[in-house]
């Protein structure tokens, strides 16, 4: 039976992931104060991305672990990605939802939008 070798990753590297999760925690603060119009959800999803790249290849090791278990995860995100573009993509082409304003009827509505 084949033993199973456990990767030491040095502190000095956990400790400069964890400064960069830190740093990326407060670009993600910073950046949800200002409006970016269209880009707030890429940039957030670009910085959450990053974030969980560092914690699954560094602190669970997948980086030096089998290379079955990271083309899981890789097939996995990908799926993952591509759901959220179908959904983010659907949601730039829907019509009206019927919302009105408060004091009027849905066909007053209806008869002045474009």
């Amino acid at each position: 039976m084949a033993q199973s070798h456990h990767h030491i990753i040095p502190v000095r590297t956990l400790a400069l992931v964890f400064g960069a999760l830190l740093f990326l925690t407060l670009i993600t603060v910073i950046s949800a104060q200002i409006d970016l119009g269209i880009l707030n959800v890429p940039l957030a999803l670009a910085i959450a991305g990053s974030k969980t790249i560092l914690v699954i290849f560094i602190f669970m090791a997948l980086k030096y672990d089998n290379p079955v278990n990271m083309l899981t995860v890789v097939l996995g995100v990908v799926f993952v990605v591509v759901f959220l573009a179908l959904t983010l993509a659907d949601t730039e082409f829907r019509g009206s939802m019927g919302i009105t304003e408060p004091g009027t009827t849905e066909s007053a509505s209806l008869e002045s939008s474009p």
